[in-house]
């Protein structure tokens, strides 16, 4: 038996997208056994236990491995970022990781090792193995191209981000604001920074790159990384897109998607606002009040799901927050005078499920990719109000570049005040502009299907990875 070992980062969203390539690989080549390792951080990264389990049970050919827990254990009010701790958790996990490989070729013949960015430390042990190590980019190919070419304009600049207030240029993009790059590398000296320069030098030292994308829905992106414009010092490895690969919400319903869904069976086709900002994605509680306010004024159907704001004595997302009181976080009446076109759900929505319902006319989201590639799946148009890692740079490329998404408006605090709120949605449900953006989200979606055909562009890819590995 020959084994896929894979390496993910810490996270709902980055377990989810492994796992998802790995059903992938096997319904197309059952022969291999796909082992995931895992590690747990010392902070709220969406609850991944109950994810596991249901894995577990319908995928055997898919196991887990649980790498030990760090010890002494690090502490994450220690470290300035989330981020910063991730990366420090990761770079001393790499004995266990070695361990992890020694342990498993034991049993099987490891055919590939597969790690996301975060998880480059480990990039030496596979050289260490002499053991094929590819990267699965979680994002899109756009994205990629930023991040390959990044280490050039490191080398081509000297102040910080957050100072520049200039436009920066990739190959194929179109200009990216300063203030829009990744919130981690907006200074130069920052652990973050010079941590993430690190992995993008390391990207194309691998034997290749798997992208969640699909080549219709980012052509010139990925034309100028084969091309090697990314790369201008150094060889680019094969890029296989082989996506869209999402997960259902197969094993996470219950109570709040019985009701999502039987809510929208009442409505008109296309009539319904999405609101849903990912995994942890949160708002203060005047943001809160000032989406109930627009979304009430906007006269618009939505469905919205709350989470509770982040707590501000604790900075940083240690612990999964509590459900949400809605009647104290959302404004006097709110809920009453809405009831009639509008419903809000509490911390979880079947978003899979939500986006591909007939009433689901528009998606107000935080640009994760994950996402960003549900709602290409399902058709649905987007606007675009990202929060955390790159999402403002993916939502510079849905608004620019696919021309799938609107975008909302933040002050300069970030903040963004109840009048934007309903303009923005309005737009998306009403006007011209939100037409066409529904129109391009449907011919994006058909592009999605043909990519994962017989013949499409996704499933060739796949061929050509499974291929090489059967080189090596």
């Amino acid at each position: 038996m020959e084994a896929i070992v894979m390496y993910p980062s810490p996270g709902i969203g980055h377990l989810i997208s492994m796992v998802e390539l790995g059903k992938l690989i096997l319904s197309h080549c059952p022969s291999y056994s796909i082992v995931i390792l895992t590690t747990t951080p010392p902070f709220n990264t969406g609850s991944t236990a109950p994810y596991i389990r249901h894995v577990s049970a319908t995928t055997p050919p898919i196991s887990f491995h649980h790498l030990p827990p760090i010890s002494p254990p690090l502490d994450p009010f220690s470290f300035p970022s989330i981020e910063a701790v991730t990366f420090e958790l990761l770079r001393l996990n790499t004995p266990n990781v070695r361990q992890a490989l020694r342990s498993i070729s034991l049993s099987a013949s490891v055919a590939a090792f597969i790690i996301d960015l975060f998880s480059t430390p480990a990039f030496s042990v596979g050289a260490e193995l002499n053991l094929p190590t590819f990267y699965f980019f979680t994002s899109g190919a756009s994205c990629l191209a930023c991040y390959l070419y990044l280490p050039t304009t490191d080398r081509n600049t000297t102040g910080d981000f957050k100072d520049m207030n200039t436009l920066l240029h990739f190959p194929s993009l179109p200009p990216i604001p300063s203030s829009d790059m990744p919130l981690p590398m907006m200074e130069r000296r920052s652990v973050e920074y010079n941590a993430l320069i690190d992995f993008f030098v390391h990207m194309p030292k691998s034997d290749g790159i798997i992208v969640n994308t699909f080549e219709s829905l980012e052509p010139d992106a990925v034309k100028a990384i084969q091309d090697g414009l990314c790369v201008p010092d150094a060889p680019t490895p094969p890029v296989f897109c082989v996506g869209p690969l999402i997960a259902s919400d197969e094993g996470r319903g219950g109570v709040s998607e019985n009701v999502c869904l039987r809510w929208l069976d009442s409505q008109p086709s296309g009539s319904v606002v999405f609101l849903c900002f990912g995994s942890l994605g949160s708002f203060s509680v005047e943001q809160l009040a000032a989406m109930a306010v627009g979304l009430e004024r906007s006269g618009q159907r939505f469905l919205w799901v709350v989470r509770n704001p982040p707590d501000p004595d604790k900075g940083k997302v240690i612990a999964a927050p509590p459900e949400p009181d809605l009647d104290s976080l959302l404004p006097d009446g709110f809920l009453e005078r809405t009831k009639e076109r509008g419903l809000v759900v509490k911390s979880w929505a079947p978003q899979v499920a939500v986006l591909r319902h007939d009433s689901v006319g528009g998606f107000v989201t935080h640009c994760g990719w994950n996402s960003v590639l549900e709602a290409v799946c399902a058709g649905v148009p987007m606007v675009a109000w990202p929060l955390y890692a790159e999402q403002r740079l993916n939502r510079v490329l849905l608004v620019e570049q696919m021309k799938l998404a609107l975008s909302m408006n933040e002050s300069d605090g970030g903040f963004v005040a109840a009048a934007e709120v309903e303009e923005r949605v309005r737009e998306l449900m009403e006007s011209e502009a939100g037409k066409a953006a529904r129109e391009r989200a449907k011919a994006a979606k058909e592009g999605s299907m043909a990519a994962l055909s017989d013949g499409g562009s996704s499933l060739a890819a796949l061929t050509k990875l499974v291929e090489s590995w059967k080189r090596s």
